[in-house]
This record gives structure tokens, sequence and C-alpha cells, in this order.
């Protein structure tokens, strides 16, 4: 039978930065409807690699988004299959919740960036998803981080793409956000979307994913569903802590026993 090709597929790809190489022989292949999450410690890369999947830096290598070439696709295009969900940034000017949420929907608005009635609704989908239609009318510089990062969410849920990417979408959240963002997600990738998502908690990573992408150094060092990725030795060397994955009735959970090297 045809399958379709993957959504993102980078051949030995990476990103040259500053004189450095923040990602090196990077090779990896996304179908329709994966939920993904990349892991790793500070620095591995994770964030580089989301926006090199997304066309947002120069590369070298193969790096092809629904089979075209990243690096040749006009940016309407791209906004019209992949959303990217990034960290907290600054917000140097003053707009509402609201205006911030419509900006989602500029790569398929009308003539002269005009919302329609399609528009609309879809903002008010995206407000309502990210509990925040309460806050449409408030400036976003009166925010919480954590209701920024909703925000952030909003907006791309608005832009209603076949492809989202998730740059530590925990960050700043209280628990029950937490829980909501990543049950959004994982629910995303089940109704056919493809969500890849940068996490630092192992223990959510495993939860929302049925495939970790681990980065250490620039390079993917394992890939894998949780329980065959997450082992002893790995966690040793890559995060460099004594642990170990056990699955639980609850899922799949990591015990911390210490740093490498020390006793406690």
């Amino acid at each position: 039978a045809h399958r379709p090709p993957p959504v993102f597929d980078a051949v030995r790809a990476g990103v040259r930065l500053g004189g450095r190489d923040v990602l090196a022989d990077v090779t990896l292949r996304i179908a329709p409807g994966e939920a993904v999450a990349l892991v790793g410690p500070n620095g591995a890369g994770k964030t580089t690699l989301l926006r090199m999947l997304s066309g947002l830096v120069p590369h070298t290598g193969e790096v092809r988004l629904d089979g075209w070439p990243v690096r040749r696709m006009p940016a309407r295009e791209r906004a019209r299959r992949v959303a990217i969900v990034r960290q907290q940034t600054a917000l140097p000017v003053d707009f509402t919740v609201r205006e911030m949420v419509e900006m989602g929907r500029a790569p398929h608005a009308g003539w002269a960036g005009r919302l329609g009635d399609a528009d609309r609704a879809a903002v008010d989908a995206a407000l309502v998803a990210a509990d925040l239609l309460a806050l449409a009318g408030r400036s976003v510089r009166q925010l919480s981080g954590g209701e920024q990062q909703r925000v952030g969410l909003a907006q791309a849920l608005a832009q209603d793409t076949p492809a989202l990417l998730l740059d530590e979408p925990t960050a700043h959240l209280d628990v029950r956000h937490q829980i909501e963002m990543l049950a959004r997600a994982r629910a995303l990738a089940g109704s056919g979307r493809t969500v890849v998502a940068a996490l630092h908690d192992l223990d959510r990573a495993a939860a929302f994913a049925g495939r970790l992408v681990v980065l250490s150094a620039g390079r993917v060092v394992a890939d894998g569903p949780p329980h065959a990725v997450l082992t002893e030795s790995l966690l040793a060397d890559v995060f460099g802590v004594r642990a170990a994955a056990e699955a639980t009735p609850a899922g799949l959970r990591v015990r911390y026993f210490g740093a490498v090297g020390t006793g406690d």
C-alpha cells in the first residue's frame, strides 16, 4: 500500500552557529500522526532541531517538510503546514490575548489579511482550548508567564496546521495546565496531526510520546519507545544520573538515586 511521505525527513542534517556545530549528522524521519518527544540535557540541541525542522535556521544536509526541501519552501506555505510554540519570549508590543491568537490565522487570511467567519471561529476555539477565553481582552503584558505560554499554544492551535512543534511547552505552567497542555498535544496526535515536543521532564515525555529522541552534544544518541530508550546506561551517560526507568500502573517512571560519581 502507498504510504505518505514523512512529515519531517532530515538526512545527515546539521546546524552550525557561531563557528560551532550545534547539530551534526542528524537523520530523523517523523511520520504523520506521530507524537515524538525530544529529550536531552541543556545545550543538547533540542530547540535548534525544532527550528531546523520548521525551516527557521540555515542547515546543512537535507531537511524535507511533506516531501519538499524546507529551505526552498515559501514562508507562507511552511506556516500552513507547521506551527511552532516557542519558549516564552519578551513581548515588545502591547497586544491583547485575542489579537495575539488572531495572528495565528495570518497564513490563511484573505485579501489584506482580513479575517473571515471561519478565522474568527478558529480563534474562539483556540481560546477555549487553551483556557483563555476569559482573558481574551486583556493585554498579554499583564499575564503571568504560564498564561503567556498558553497564548502561544492558542496561537498555534488557531494556525490549524497538520504539524505542531512545541519547545518546552510546560515551562512556567502550574501542574494542572502542564497536564492539560500535554493531554491536548497527545489528543492532536491521536487525531492525525504530527506533534513534536522538546521536554525536560522524562516522566512527562514518556507519558506524552510513544517515541523518544535523545540528543546529546548536538547528535541523536537514541531513538525509540521510552522503555527501550531510558536505560540505566543512557541515563548515566547522557544525563549524568544514577537512575532506572520502571513500569508503574500510571506509566513509565524514572527513579533517581543520585548524580553519577556520588554516593548520594
